[in-house]
């Protein structure tokens, strides 16, 4: 019997017009092939030139990556589709508002935590505290943990931004 193939994760970045039914298209293509999306972000990156940028983690053998890619490439107007986990050294940031119920003690700890993790007090009440914390998806979950038992209320999440590092770009 022959071994499987392993499961990766994978950033893929995606240079689109900027139009109605874009995001959509892609979106189905996931979805119409039975692909999961991890982390979707999208934004016009270019105004003058009416361009957005999708940002999307999957994860899948190294065949059905490749054949994600070569799908999104097909879609019109994908003008570029680059794999920043093959292509090399890239960076990834997450933004997460974190929303903390306490007081007393685990109020306190709550803002010991939030300075270790360079998490800053965006809103607070006597009864709680929304922090904004950006990073790895790792360090925000690990953030979102140490704050479950101290009376973590809500959390929402931007999802995956990624850039290559260098002088590389799309």
């Amino acid at each position: 019997m022959p071994a499987q193939a392993p499961i990766e994760r994978h950033t893929i970045a995606v240079l689109v017009d900027n139009e109605p039914g874009i995001l959509a298209r892609v979106v189905g293509l996931f979805s119409g092939r039975g692909y999961n999306i991890e982390s979707l972000t999208v934004a016009e990156t270019d105004a003058e030139g009416h361009r957005s940028r999708i940002t999307i983690v999957t994860r899948g053998t190294p065949m059905v990556i490749e054949q994600i890619k070569a799908q999104l490439d097909r879609l019109v107007p994908v003008h570029k589709v680059s794999d920043l986990t093959m292509e090399g050294p890239h960076v990834e940031r997450e933004l997460a508002l974190v929303k903390v119920v306490s007081t007393g003690e685990k109020r306190v700890e709550s803002l010991r935590i939030a300075d270790i993790f360079r998490a800053k007090p965006i809103d607070s009440t006597i009864e709680s505290f929304t922090f904004e914390i950006t990073g790895s998806g790792e360090k925000i979950d690990a953030f979102v943990g140490l704050m479950k038992p101290l009376g973590l209320a809500e959390v929402s999440r931007t999802g995956v931004v990624a850039i290559a590092r260098g002088e590389r770009g799309m």
